[in-house]
């Protein structure tokens, strides 16, 4: 899981098995963050889309936008979901980890080692974006 800025910077990267639910590890990445400040708004996919972890980050000052579910009685509000449309930026970040041979294919076999390549990584991707201002 991986939560970005507006430029498609990383913010905060988290690594988990991928058995457990996404809306479950919300709250591991929003910790993971590298010292930067909690995003205001948050975008993510249908696999977030819950009542209970909207209100959950209504708590922490951040806002979910997230599609609705197919079953879902209760519509969120046009107007936030039209940013969904800037979902692509987190999209971005991962086409640019994908350039580091070692990301593409888990060569790692302990998570923790996983973990801190995908780190070295974004911390390679934050210092080139340093060099261009």
């Amino acid at each position: 899981m991986a939560v970005t800025d507006a430029n498609c910077l990383p913010i905060a990267v988290h690594v988990a098995s991928a058995t457990p639910h996404e809306v479950t590890l919300v709250h591991d990445a929003l910790d993971a963050t590298f010292g930067f400040d909690l995003p205001r708004r948050l975008i993510c996919d249908q696999a977030y889309d819950s009542d209970i972890l909207d209100a959950e980050l209504a708590q922490l000052g951040i806002e979910m936008i997230a599609l609705n579910r197919k079953n879902r009685r209760q519509s969120q509000d046009g107007r936030p979901l039209r940013r969904y449309k800037r979902r692509w930026r987190v999209e971005r970040l991962f086409a640019w980890l994908h350039n580091f041979r070692r990301l593409v294919v888990r060569w790692e076999r302990h998570v923790e080692n996983f973990l801190g390549m995908v780190q070295l990584g974004m911390l390679v991707i934050l210092i080139r974006a340093a060099e261009q201002e």
